[in-house]
């Protein structure tokens, strides 16, 4: 038997073998085009008793050989993965556990505490008066004995002074 009579023969049987554990054409056209080269270069060099059995033997070597190394991918994939998502799930439980008011209020509180101390006495009574005790501005100007755009222009310009020094957690403070 000639080796054109064998490939006729046996090349589709050794694609279909392998097609059938692998489900990918083209690996399968591979395999079997290689089972058909280990034959001509075997019985170049020895007999072959049995060829259907020595490309089947063939073939389902190299295609295990690939299955295994595709299992070993996964693994390794499905491993990384696990990192990947045991550091995310970190991340997440991090960020969940977080409160950026904790970890900023203290240092905010005394840029505007060391800002508000800084300014002119009306200034920053007028400040205090505006935002930590909610008076209005024409309470303000009565009790500090100024006019009404007097009171806004302190106001106004302890303002500028916190955005100046705060200016690095602006920011933060529009999520607070």
């Amino acid at each position: 038997m000639t080796f054109d009579n064998i490939y006729s023969e046996y090349y589709q049987r050794c694609f279909l073998f392998a097609k059938s554990y692998l489900h990918d054409e083209m690996l399968s056209k591979d395999i079997a085009s290689e089972a058909m080269i280990t034959l001509w270069t075997t019985m170049k060099t020895e007999e072959v008793d049995n060829v259907r059995a020595f490309l089947m033997t063939v073939v389902k070597n190299q295609s295990l050989n690939h299955l295994r190394n595709e299992h070993l991918r996964m693994e390794a994939r499905e491993n990384i993965l696990n990192d990947e998502l045991y550091e995310l799930d970190f991340r997440i439980s991090s960020l969940d556990a977080c409160n950026p008011t904790d970890i900023f209020s203290e240092e905010i509180n005394r840029i505007v505490n060391q800002t508000l101390n800084e300014l002119p006495e009306k200034t920053r009574k007028a400040f205090v008066m505006s935002r930590y005790e909610n008076k209005s501005v024409k309470e303000i100007a009565d009790s500090l004995d100024i006019t009404v755009k007097g009171a806004d222009y302190h106001i106004g310009k302890a303002l500028k002074a916190l955005r100046v020094n705060l200016k690095d957690y602006l920011y933060i403070l529009f999520f607070i």
